[in-house]
């Protein structure tokens, strides 16, 4: 039940076309430097064990209940937007929140987030939640999108292609 009520949130923030416009500003946080994904932040596939990187976001508005983060890798088309890599939710707690790391390849999440949408990735791919950068070393852009929602869903701020490193 409560995995449908995400998904209400996650489709409202998509569909939603008035965003207001907000200060909100994403910062990566150590180790991560947005350019070079760190080592062992890669997936299983590749003998990593990563997860999402940690993020300070500021100017969240007033308002928001959820941090929706839309993992993509940009050099690959299935999974180049909207979640390509996962979709996952952080409930907001203020107008600054360090957004903690999850863990890949899982659904079980910490500190009150949850998976809203897993990887669309296939095969020996497939996560039932966030898939960490999966490209083999080829260099692959990722990058996340954040939008702060309302409690129904409303769309009130984002941040697009947030550039979480290349690998």
């Amino acid at each position: 039940m409560r995995r449908q009520a995400f998904t209400g949130l996650l489709a409202a923030a998509i569909l939603s076309s008035t965003i207001a416009l907000a200060d909100m500003a994403v910062q990566l946080l150590p180790p991560w430097d947005g350019k070079t994904v760190p080592p062992g932040q890669q997936c299983t596939e590749f003998g990593g064990n990563g997860g999402t990187p940690p993020m300070k976001v500021t100017g969240i508005p007033a308002g928001a209940k959820w941090l929706i983060g839309y993992f993509n890798d940009k050099d690959y088309s299935p999974l180049s937007k909207n979640g390509g890599h996962g979709t996952i939710g952080w409930p907001v707690k203020g107008t600054t929140m360090e957004l903690k790391p999850v863990p890949g390849m899982t659904d079980k999440l910490p500190g009150g987030a949850v998976v809203i949408k897993p990887t669309r990735a296939k095969g020996k791919f497939i996560s039932p939640g966030y898939l960490p950068p999966c490209s083999g070393g080829r260099k692959n852009r990722y990058a996340v999108d954040l939008v702060a929602v309302d409690s129904a869903g409303k769309a009130l701020a984002q941040v697009k292609n947030v550039m979480i490193g290349r690998y």
